[in-house]
């Protein structure tokens, strides 16, 4: 992609999400924003407004902001020009003032090399702005820089959160600066005011709900739309969502042979675990609506083009979900496998019990694990979907629940986390049982490049790390009452008896 391809991607993105002025300082360095405004001046699509002070291009974008109730943009070049915006940039913040402050950059190689007329502008207003979005013509395409603007004016505008203000668009063009300019695009979006919980209507189309990492209450509002429409339901396990009728427990392999037929996806939550599911957030033939109650909201294909606090679906054709239903058979297969250790857990606990699932391979076991009739409450730490900390965070929900509270992890995932086995005499202790799904090492990279033969010199070294550590010995010494298991037998024994600490040792894949 080119310089002058992100210059009118965001212009087009800018008129589709409704704003009607701009105003232009010139400079060499914003040059393909400028041959883009100036075509959609010509044709009629937004006003431009040309100022040659950037003070004097941020007050009177401040004003017409002001006045029209609508976002206003404001261009500047490079370097010093941006800090001149800042005055304009206060004062919209202290007022709550819509306005964009869309700063042509140099790009980020060049930065501290005493390039010409090269700052560190990113966050270049602080605490004035409400939101930075940070777009470079060497990384993304069309549709990742549009859904940069979308961000950057649905920050502005305050439509999610109620706190209209300046937004940074910080734009970094690489040289060439200028070409041939690309036939504008109708870019339309959607971003529904959080104010009132406002509620979009969608029509029948063949429609999947797809669930991803989520509190109790999201997850049950997300069951009930794909139950009340008829829909598909595709949910991780920490989405609190994995259960009932029109959950589909293989998902996930079904999208190879089925996700060709869906035309919609309502997302909830926030969905992390597997590739086929970024595949199908990233197509192009798929209409991608998000729910979300926050004022940012997950879009990893830069697809969204609705976002809104809930939604009402149309009926769907009873013949959608039974082809999910008829084709939705997985099974753990022989032997005694991370699966197997998954589906025994997933079956032993119920509505009284919390379960946490550690980031890596295991999570992802329990994403293909059979739907439950009465499901435990289900966290995870997937904001990020770090390995560290799985026990401690384990450990908080339990005290601050008082429920029965396992977490269920791998063999890593535990040694990154073995301080919080400790349990200092005389502190409140959480109910707590830990069960450890043993591979020896990082399995979850065997089914990525990084296991592809090429790399095998190197693999269990830099990828696997195997420890070789007995984490039952580890477990004692630490005062847990920690036991192997090495099959299903064994495992339910442990689970029936007063194990604490119950370590699963299961084969690599």
């Amino acid at each position: 992609m080119s310089s002058i391809e992100l210059g009118s991607v965001v212009v087009d993105a800018l008129v589709g999400l409704g704003v009607t002025d701009v105003v232009l300082a010139p400079g060499s360095r914003s040059a393909a924003l400028a041959l883009a405004v100036d075509r959609a001046d010509r044709d009629g699509r937004l006003r431009l407004h040309v100022r040659l002070d950037e003070r004097v291009a941020g007050f009177t974008a401040l004003g017409l902001a002001k006045e029209s109730g609508r976002p206003a943009a404001v261009v500047t070049t490079s370097g010093t020009a941006v800090a001149n915006l800042a005055p304009a940039a206060m004062e919209a913040r202290a007022a709550g003032i819509p306005l964009l402050l869309v700063t042509a950059d140099r790009p980020a190689h060049l930065v501290g090399t005493g390039a010409n007329q090269t700052a560190d502008q990113l966050g270049a207003f602080g605490p004035a702005a409400v939101g930075v979005v940070r777009l470079s013509s060497e990384s993304g395409d069309a549709a990742a820089w549009a859904a940069g603007v979308q961000r950057a004016v649905t920050a502005a505008t305050g439509h999610r959160t109620r706190q209209p203000g300046p937004v940074q668009l910080n734009l970094e063009f690489a040289a060439p600066l200028v070409g041939p300019l690309p036939e504008p695009e109708e870019r339309r979006f959607d971003v529904a005011r959080s104010a009132g919980h406002s509620v979009a209507e969608l029509d029948g189309r063949r429609t999947v709900v797809l669930a991803g990492d989520a509190p109790p209450a999201v997850g049950a509002e997300a069951r009930a739309l794909a139950e009340v429409a008829g829909a598909p339901l595709l949910a991780e396990p920490s989405s609190n969502a994995r259960s009932g009728p029109n959950a589909i427990a293989g998902y996930r392999d079904l999208l190879a042979d089925l996700g060709g037929a869906i035309e919609r996806v309502v997302v909830v939550g926030h969905p992390t675990l597997s590739r086929p599911v970024t595949a199908l957030l990233s197509r192009s033939d798929v209409e991608v609506v998000v729910v979300a109650a926050t004022a940012t909201w997950p879009d990893p294909g830069h697809r969204a083009t609705m976002v809104a606090d809930r939604v009402l679906l149309g009926d769907q054709p009873d013949s959608w979900l039974r082809t999910w239903r008829d084709a939705d058979r997985s099974g753990a297969g022989p032997g005694f496998t991370r699966r197997h250790v998954a589906d025994l857990v997933l079956a032993a606990l119920g509505p009284a019990d919390d379960l946490v699932l550690g980031s890596s391979s295991i999570i992802r076991a329990a994403d293909l694990s059979p739907i439950p009739a009465a499901p435990p409450r289900v966290f995870a730490n997937r904001g990020l979907a770090g390995i560290d900390g799985t026990v401690a965070t384990a450990t908080g929900i339990g005290l601050a629940g008082g429920r029965p509270t396992t977490v269920l992890l791998g063999d890593l995932t535990l040694q990154h986390d073995l301080g919080a086995l400790v349990r200092p005499p005389g502190e409140p202790r959480a109910r707590l049982r830990i069960v450890v799904a043993d591979d020896g090492g990082g399995s979850i990279f065997h089914g990525l490049e990084q296991g592809a033969p090429d790399y095998a010199d190197s693999f269990e070294r830099v990828f696997a790390t195997p420890q070789g550590v007995d984490l039952v010995a580890v477990g004692r010494a630490l005062g847990w009452r920690a036991v192997d298991a090495a099959s299903p037998a064994e495992f339910t024994a442990a689970w029936a008896g007063d194990a604490e600490l119950i370590v699963a040792r299961v084969p690599r894949p």
